[in-house]
């Protein structure tokens, strides 16, 4: 296990992701009826960053188990530095599904987990961000960071914009009752940012970040509260 802040290889998804998706995919079927929106939009080869809203830590489970390809996630680091048997079987289990773990404590931790992904990304696979940081407790769209834009950006990655809907609010088989929410995964079209090319990097990566969060918030149907969240540490 690398310290925080060192590189350290990156796992890609084993057995136990593709198990787990095999078996998730009618268990959540069966709870949650999801509708799945645009899945089309997201290329069937090459790198693909994925960007969306987050409501909810089901969040982390219903994007892999709707995409058509093996999606991977920064997942916080908590889960892989735990002592113990616990701790080792966490660590096992998160490393298997090719899971990427975040430090928060320093920006150059931050930038380690962002050198993992745009790795990701450079290998050719779909790698998964929530711009905003952190779920959204009140609902709004929260303005978002600049590492997807970073990612994006240096690697040539395909930007695909997604909005989830009612992952914060969903209950086990509430769609069974007359009225009950269901919930619905948007993938969006792929976000044209040809027209940046040559413009100074700074720029180009705050028009993306904005492009993006605009993209999300159509798909999503949610509020823009133009600031950034402060209001979840998950």
């Amino acid at each position: 296990m690398s310290a925080p802040g060192q590189t350290r290889a990156v796992s890609r998804p084993g057995f136990i992701y593709f198990l787990g998706r095999v078996v998730l995919r009618p268990l959540f079927w069966i709870l949650y009826r999801p509708l799945i929106v645009g899945r089309v939009n997201v290329p069937a080869r090459g790198p693909v960053l994925l960007a969306s809203n987050h409501l909810s830590s089901l969040d982390t489970v219903i994007i892999p188990t709707s995409a058509a390809r093996p999606v991977q996630f920064l997942i916080k680091s908590s889960y892989f530095t735990r002592s113990g048997v616990l701790g080792r079987i966490l660590r096992w289990f998160f490393t298997s599904i090719g899971g990427v773990p975040v430090y928060r404590a320093t920006g150059r931790d931050a930038r380690a987990a962002l050198d993992a992904g745009s790795s990701i990304l450079r290998a050719g696979s779909v790698f998964a961000v929530f711009p905003e940081g952190t779920r959204s407790r009140d609902g709004r769209l929260h303005e978002g960071h600049g590492g997807a834009a970073w990612m994006a950006y240096e690697t040539g990655a395909t930007l695909v914009p997604v909005g989830l809907i009612g992952t914060g609010t969903v209950k086990p088989l509430g769609h069974l009752v007359r009225g009950g929410s269901r919930i619905e995964v948007r993938f969006g079209a792929p976000l044209d940012l040809s027209d940046l090319e040559g413009v100074p990097a700074g720029k180009a990566r705050r028009e993306i970040t904005e492009r993006m969060m605009d993209a999300i918030a159509g798909l999503s149907g949610q509020e823009r509260s133009g600031q950034v969240n402060a209001s979840s540490r998950d």
